[in-house]
């Protein structure tokens, strides 16, 4: 018998852990997963985890390569003969010493999530998400997506053989997940409305048409999103750092990262917990509103910013994002697109790259120094959740078109064939 269930985060109520809903069937309250407590804990736990990092000589990829299925007791250890898996995970840890400086914080460290498979933090939850939906025997998969959700959807639906649907806000999408999206074969759907209103029809879609949903507010999504704290924690040999600072939008990393930190204490793999920092865009901003009054109420925008992944207004997982936040004794802060782009440049100029709502949480470190929230010699991982590639459009934006020119631009220059043209420009370019 599994020691894993599903159990309603509202009322309580419990389900199998092959139950295919989504949602509680008493209240329609979200459903977390909860797994028994490992065979071993603590030292031999860590040391189980450690020797999952070299994968066994021939392999040959997929699960054995994962840095989400290495945490296999942490995630859903009864999937180990039918996962779904790239592989993914593994992702780099880095230190850029152009953004300790820019961000006063010279102990900055930047968990890149943007070098998934199909470019994304969303292939950790996928991947476990589309096995379960394997597990449950479903039939179609769909989701609602600002972009990030959908691409990856639809390259582990494919990878899994299993028909895909993939419902986004008309105009609100960047080229390059779009693009991905179609490429791996899903069909997509162009709403006239906002992310809001794609996540309400397919809902919708999942109760009449028997669709798997694998929107952040599946839980198994949240079980595969948890290995990005749990990967980043193994990188620092389980020293945990003071600060873990993440973009928000629908806020399911919120509560993935929450969930994680919770088991990583209780079963002894670390001693100290980092505190969380939410950050969201000024205007798309309704968890840090609710943050602002103590949570007293649940606030609902209109939401309107560049940073196109955390453009939501009314995010799915705020209770278990409440949860994190006050577990961890956490912050929810917010960053204007300009200081959001401004990051951005200084990330891509550091040769790292990220997309626009990755950006959001060095933006964020920096703004939480400036607070006096967070302590100039205090270690922070940023977590980037996006490729730089997903959003283009972005970087010409900032580079090309924007009147008056920003601080970081790297406009190209049309010059003729000549090397005394080209010397020319390079003289000028030194001179300025």
């Amino acid at each position: 018998m599994s020691g894993t269930r599903q159990r309603c985060a509202t009322c309580g109520h419990e389900l199998a852990e092959t139950d295919a809903q989504v949602r509680c069937p008493a209240c329609q309250g979200l459903l977390e997963i909860l797994h028994a407590r490992p065979a071993v804990t603590g030292a031999a736990l860590r040391a189980r985890f450690d020797g999952r990092r070299v994968p066994p000589r021939g392999a040959g990829g997929g699960a054995q390569e994962s840095g989400v299925w290495r945490f296999l007791e942490a995630v859903l250890p009864t999937a180990a003969s039918e996962i779904v898996s790239y592989p993914e995970g593994n992702t780099p840890l880095l230190e850029r010493p152009t953004l300790g400086r820019w961000t006063g914080l010279p102990r900055l460290l930047l968990k890149h999530e943007g070098l998934n498979p199909t470019g994304s933090f969303k292939d950790r939850g996928m991947t476990v998400a589309v096995t379960q939906a394997r597990r449950v025997g479903a039939r179609a998969l769909a989701c609602a997506s600002t972009g990030n959700t959908g691409a990856s959807l639809a390259a582990y639906a494919s990878l899994a053989g299993l028909p895909a649907l993939v419902i986004v806000p008309q105009g609100q999408v960047a080229l390059g997940k779009l693009t991905q999206t179609i490429a791996y074969g899903a069909r997509t759907l162009l709403v006239r409305g906002n992310f809001d209103a794609c996540l309400d029809l397919a809902e919708q879609a999942r109760e009449r048409l028997e669709l798997y949903l694998l929107n952040s507010i599946n839980p198994f999504r949240i079980e595969g999103q948890k290995t990005i704290v749990f990967e980043l924690l193994q990188q620092l040999d389980w020293a945990a750092p003071d600060w873990i600072v993440l973009p928000a939008g629908n806020l399911g990393n919120t509560a993935a990262f929450g969930k994680a930190l919770a088991e990583a204490r209780d079963w002894g793999l670390i001693a100290d917990t980092p505190r969380l920092a939410a950050v969201q865009a000024a205007g798309a901003a309704p968890f840090a509103a609710s943050f602002q009054e103590g949570f007293a109420r649940r606030h609902r925008v209109e939401p309107r910013t560049v940073a196109s992944a955390i453009n939501i207004g009314n995010p799915a997982s705020y209770e278990r994002a409440v949860r994190a936040i006050r577990e961890t004794n956490g912050v929810v802060t917010t960053v204007t697109d300009e200081e959001i782009l401004e990051a951005k440049a200084v990330v891509d100029g550091a040769g790292v790259g990220c997309e626009p709502a990755s950006a959001a949480s060095v933006a964020g470190a920096r703004r939480l120094l400036r607070d006096g929230v967070i302590g100039r010699e205090q270690r922070v991982v940023a977590v980037l959740t996006g490729h730089l590639l997903k959003d283009p459009e972005s970087v010409t934006r900032y580079h090309q078109q924007t009147d008056p020119r920003p601080p970081h631009a790297n406009p190209p220059v049309e010059i003729g064939p000549t090397l005394g043209e080209l010397e020319r420009e390079l003289r000028s370019r030194d001179a300025r």
